[in-house]
């Protein structure tokens, strides 16, 4: 009976993923109709902590949105990658990467995929490898950012081991940045230089492309609203904060002798640093549910409501069974649960969505935190399948065509950077484990 309910559990998922959108969260719905009023298990509690942690950090994030705040870090990003064209490769992936981590998505690279584009072509600079690595990096840096739907959901999970957000972003930041530091090394000798790329060249015997190569390319200089910088100094400051007090529970409040859960205290802090951004910056409250922030939020919301619950009645309902099959696997070889946060990751696209099934399920099975923690990184499997945004756009914008899915479509410019990236993560995630937990 179990493998037929997980059956539908895993079509539920690939239907949704295929959906798109809220998807996900929707055919959870379905999934949970089916198990429990034609299989009759009983469903569990849906993980509202986490939805509403979620979605008091998107609120934050879309409010300095609104008011100009990531805007005005594009801007710093895009200054930074013109002052050092030749080290590219490197700063390009930092540039992405602590964008994620302030935004708390990946998905604010887009606006300075063409600026790297262009400096690296510029440069003499395959652009393929800065694109690749940028991207990645981007992806990455959602489990080192303290207001990513993923770390919120993973800090839920967790703190009732006694695991807080300082405990995981000690592991997390510093384990996928010299990851990805050590991928950026050998990516930066990966392919022809550009000025001996067959494509290229190719391209180049066109007169109106080489034209097109010699004429300067200007982006547009972005207007920086007056309020720009307040909002992204409350942002910051909120999460500061809700790190700081993550790491010292003497800081919250204390009722019955305990503090006051992770939990309350992300939905109150930035619940409040929302309406301070919105009382001080006077953004648009219109444009706020508007943004790329606020939907790519609400989006995640859905899906963890609906495939997080369904994937926790599966599990609730054969905990037993499961726990008994798995935990002989886990014992000796722990580090195999990257595998499956890597797999879903692949299926569901939402590293928020991968980790509110998967986590409670190694829970379960008694995994020690340190290891979840340190294998982490892998929910990040968008690349494996260049469907992803960004992957999209970065070929798009380099015109010359060294950053591309290849003929077998595996064999695209993002599948070897994103694997030296989540191998050499895991592996300074488990030192880093090892040491701080």
């Amino acid at each position: 009976m179990f493998v037929i309910e997980f059956l539908i559990v895993l079509v539920c998922i690939l239907i949704g993923a295929r959906i798109g959108g809220i998807g996900l969260g929707v055919m959870g719905g379905v999934g949970l109709a089916i198990l429990s009023f034609v299989f009759g298990l009983q469903p569990t509690s849906p993980p509202i902590d986490v939805m509403l942690m979620i979605m008091a950090v998107v609120a934050a994030a879309a409010s300095m949105q609104a008011a100009g705040g990531l805007d005005f870090l594009i801007k710093i990003a895009s200054n930074i990658l013109r002052k050092n064209p030749r080290q590219i490769t490197f700063i390009a992936p930092i540039v992405t990467y602590v964008f994620t981590m302030m935004a708390g998505t990946g998905h604010v690279a887009y606006s300075v995929l063409p600026v790297i584009a262009e400096v690296s072509r510029r440069s003499g600079i395959r652009p393929e490898r800065p694109m690749g690595m940028a991207v990645i990096a981007s992806q990455f840096a959602i489990v080192a950012s303290p207001i990513a739907a993923a770390v919120v959901a993973l800090v839920a999970f967790l703190e009732p081991q006694g695991i807080t957000l300082a405990d995981v972003l000690m592991v997390t930041i510093p384990a996928t940045f010299l990851g990805l530091t050590a991928a950026c090394v050998i990516v930066n000798k990966l392919g022809k230089e550009l000025n001996e790329d067959p494509e290229y060249l190719r391209r180049l015997e066109d007169p109106a492309f080489r034209k097109e190569m010699e004429e300067e390319v200007k982006v547009a200089e972005i207007e920086i609203k007056p309020e720009a910088k307040k909002a992204v100094s409350l942002f910051l400051f909120g999460a500061l904060a809700v790190v700081v007090m993550g790491a010292f529970p003497s800081l919250r409040p204390s009722f019955d002798g305990h503090a006051m859960g992770m939990a309350h205290t992300i939905e109150i802090v930035m619940l409040s640093v929302a309406a301070l951004i919105i009382l001080i910056c006077k953004p648009d409250g219109y444009a706020i549910t508007q943004g790329s922030v606020f939907h790519a939020g609400m989006r995640a919301i859905v899906a963890i409501f609906g495939i997080a619950w369904l994937g926790d009645t599966l599990i609730g309902g054969h905990g037993a069974m499961v726990k008994e099959t798995v935990a002989g696997l886990v014992e000796v070889a722990p580090w195999t649960f990257a595998f499956a946060l890597f797999g879903l990751s692949v299926m569901v696209n939402s590293q928020g969505a991968t980790t509110a099934v998967l986590v409670p399920v190694a829970i379960t099975l008694g995994l020690p935190p340190a290891v979840i923690i340190a294998t982490f990184v892998a929910v990040n499997g968008y690349f494996f399948i260049p469907n992803y945004g960004p992957i999209i756009a970065s070929i798009d914008f380099d015109r010359t065509g060294t950053t591309n899915i290849g003929k077998y479509i595996f064999n695209h410019s993002f599948m070897i950077p994103g694997l030296l990236s989540m191998v050499f993560s895991i592996i300074f995630g488990f030192i880093f484990a090892g040491i701080v937990l």
